[in-house]
């Protein structure tokens, strides 16, 4: 069954935070963060688990997080603010998917802020940040794969873009803009390990309510390809796509 979070629903998950010495403020969609955990949780899942993750990342203004690496996959959508990552300047609406064990940055956010969901298909234990990890990344097993798409100020005028063609192993994003009732299927599940989509403008109509920007929805790999119906605004929504096969396991 897709699982769908809006942002009044995650809302209670908000929280302040300190990463990498930068104040931010951190919204749980989906997933547990272990980290926080008390003595009787029971073990995060394993690299090989499908677990989907995802947070809304709010990093206060004027602050650079430095460059770092996940052991997850993990895709990453700009969706407020502005700011730089690594060389590139980024705004909303940008997607970037980084490898597991493969390093980016540093974020710098600009005098807004930097707003970014990030998005994993698997249990992420926190950054590791370089250089002082470098060691580590050097011993992993890994295959470096980095791809960032600037996609433009969000928009519901009609149309569908191929921001990341799909690779041979399902890794990709689409966009697709509908007009009011439109509709469009997406990717085949099948393809890849599990689906990220991202509402950035309009709404998504669905069975139980109207889903507004900046809500999100995972399709897993053993579902039926899932159709998005614009709701009475239109809707711009993004679907990105994991590699089918990890290549850090």
């Amino acid at each position: 069954m897709v699982q769908a979070v809006s942002p009044e629903m995650a809302r209670a998950q908000r929280r302040e935070v300190i990463a990498n010495g930068v104040p931010a403020a951190l919204t749980t969609y989906f997933g547990s963060n272990w980290t926080l955990a008390g003595p009787d949780a029971p073990p995060p899942p394993g690299p090989e688990v499908l677990y989907p993750m995802a947070f809304l990342v709010e990093q206060s203004a004027e602050t650079t997080v430095q460059t770092h690496y996940h052991q997850a996959n993990q895709w990453q959508v700009v969706v407020g603010g502005g700011g730089s990552m690594g060389t590139h300047e980024v705004g909303p609406v940008v997607v970037h998917y980084t490898n597991a064990f493969s390093s980016y940055g540093p974020l710098r956010s600009g005098a807004e802020g930097l707003h970014y969901f990030t998005l994993r298909n698997g249990y992420d234990p926190g950054a590791q940040y370089i250089p002082g990890a470098r060691d580590k990344l050097r011993q992993a097993k890994r295959k470096f794969r980095e791809a960032k798409q600037v996609s433009g100020a969000p928009s519901t005028t009609p149309g569908t873009d191929v921001l990341i063609p799909m690779a041979e192993d399902g890794m990709g994003a689409l966009r697709f803009r509908l007009a009011p009732g439109e509709s469009a299927v997406g990717p085949d599940p099948a393809g890849g390990l599990g689906q990220f989509w991202v509402v950035t403008a309009g709404s998504l109509a669905t069975a139980d309510a109207a889903l507004p920007p900046l809500s999100l929805l995972f399709v897993r790999p053993d579902e039926p390809a899932f159709t998005a119906i614009a709701g009475a605004e239109g809707v711009e929504v993004l679907a990105l796509q994991y590699p089918r096969d990890p290549a850090h396991l």
